[in-house]
């Protein structure tokens, strides 16, 4: 948090200044050095299911450009979605969700009131964080308003 503080909440900055810190000498240091923190159990202070949330929604972000697909089972991918259409908190999902009702077309999520916004819920989860990319996934009178809303983000 002092990172973040110090570089004024600019979090692109604090990242870049973070994976600065950590860049070994040569790319096998650098992976070195990841090898070493991957069994840490130190964590930001957010929730478990926040955590999780970042992992699923920043691997899509790197997976999506790279063609790669990634089944994410759906009892997972809906804990993070329920979380989300609440949270403020690290991603301001509630806020460009609001007015709209979501609905998934491959598991039980649904939530909201207002124009329909229905795809797989791992579309509405990268929507609800802001990837308008994702909202090409959807279907409904309410996509153009989220994909605005994604777009100003």
């Amino acid at each position: 948090m002092a990172g973040v503080i110090r570089c004024r909440f600019d979090f692109d900055k604090q990242v870049a200044m973070r994976l600065a810190e950590h860049l070994g000498a040569t790319p096998s240091e650098t992976l070195e050095r990841f090898r070493r923190v991957v069994p840490s159990r130190t964590k930001p202070p957010l929730p478990a299911l926040a955590m999780l949330g970042e992992t699923i929604v920043h691997g899509e972000d790197i997976r999506r450009p790279l063609g790669i697909a990634r089944d994410h089972p759906i009892e997972t991918v809906t804990q993070v979605a329920e979380y989300y259409r609440g949270s403020d908190l690290v991603v301001l999902a509630k806020g460009r969700i609001d007015g709209l009702s979501l609905t998934a077309t491959d598991g039980p999520f649904t939530t909201g009131a207002g124009p329909l916004v229905s795809g797989s819920t791992l579309a509405l989860v990268m929507a609800m964080t802001g990837r308008a990319t994702y909202c090409d996934d959807l279907e409904g009178d309410g996509v153009d308003l989220l994909r605005a809303r994604c777009e100003t983000a």
